[in-house]
């Protein structure tokens, strides 16, 4: 007889994301459960972590049969350690988390994603990250034109070229004022393009490629997704990026320019309604299946 896992999804009801998957994994037979991840209650010593409802609802995580990670929304720093170190705890006493909280910190801070990708021989693009203001400035008269980036976002959100010093002195005092980090990267001529490969369990399963107007691609700034067959180079270091971050999927952004292929994102909870509108591939359907799959090998194993 087939078990009816009981699979959560941490995440909000009303992301587009959240619904397609959560049909593609009733469609498989299983049950789901949202777990808001402002809901968590935590109790020690006894290894229990809940989530509860203004009705009374309460649901002990321990009793599902794995967990997906679809959103881990910002607050402050303390809200947002919680948050990863319930998965940390979860992980523990032994429910499958998918991706694993240690993948989650590896891909949510570029300046962590580029170093592991960069010290292992991966190609991505020159980078200098500091809080000086002088080095900062030093990483432009070096580089020339930079990209400069939020340590932490997506979408293409705060992202600015600088071309001068000029724009550089009155971009890096504004940052200074905020205390932020200097993310730095050098520019590199892609023609408005890059590409989107969407990897889960170890396999590429659909690629887009992104133009745009301007040197953003993202689809949030007004690129045009367009479906092409996964180029087996960059195929190949979409897989080595997932497997060096020990993800179950992931979305890997890679450019080319001057014919050399740079990573210039990997993203452990990748949105996919981009790629959805032009793959024939159902991603939800894929991520479900993966799901599935995973928690019956475990029950064959013992």
């Amino acid at each position: 007889m087939r078990q009816r896992f009981r699979i959560g999804i941490m995440g909000t009801a009303k992301g587009p994301h959240i619904q397609a998957l959560a049909k593609a994994l009733q469609n498989t037979g299983a049950e789901v459960i949202l777990v808001p991840p402002q809901r968590l209650t935590s109790f020690i010593p006894e290894p229990a972590t809940i989530i509860t409802g203004s009705d009374g609802y309460r649901e002990n995580l321990r009793e599902l049969d794995a967990l997906l990670v679809r959103s881990l929304p910002g607050g402050s720093l303390e809200q947002v350690i919680y948050r990863v170190d319930v998965l940390h705890r979860l992980e523990k006493l032994g429910l499958k988390v998918i991706n694993r909280a240690v993948v989650l910190e590896k891909t949510v801070d570029k300046f962590y994603t580029s170093a592991l990708l960069g010290d292992a021989g991966l190609p991505v693009p020159r980078t200098v990250v500091t809080e000086s203001f002088e080095q900062a400035m030093e990483g432009v008269k070096k580089m020339g034109r930079v990209v400069v980036k939020p340590l932490f976002g997506s979408l293409g959100t705060g992202m600015v070229l600088v071309e001068d010093q000029e724009v550089a002195y009155r971009v890096f005092r504004a940052l200074e004022l905020g205390r932020y980090v200097y993310y730095l990267q050098e520019f590199l001529p892609h023609n408005n393009e890059d590409y989107r490969l969407f990897v889960v369990g170890g396999e590429v399963i659909s690629t887009m490629r992104r133009r745009g107007e301007t040197w953003k691609t993202n689809i949030a700034c007004g690129a045009v997704a367009e479906y092409v067959e996964p180029d087996p180079v960059l195929s190949r270091l979409a897989l080595k990026t997932a497997e060096l971050l020990g993800a179950d999927y992931l979305g890997v952004d890679i450019l080319i320019s001057n014919g050399q292929p740079y990573i210039i994102e990997a993203n452990g909870i990748p949105g996919w309604t981009g790629l959805q509108s032009v793959t024939p591939v159902k991603i939800a359907d894929v991520l479900a299946d993966y799901t599935v799959r995973q928690l019956q090998s475990g029950i064959n194993k013992d």
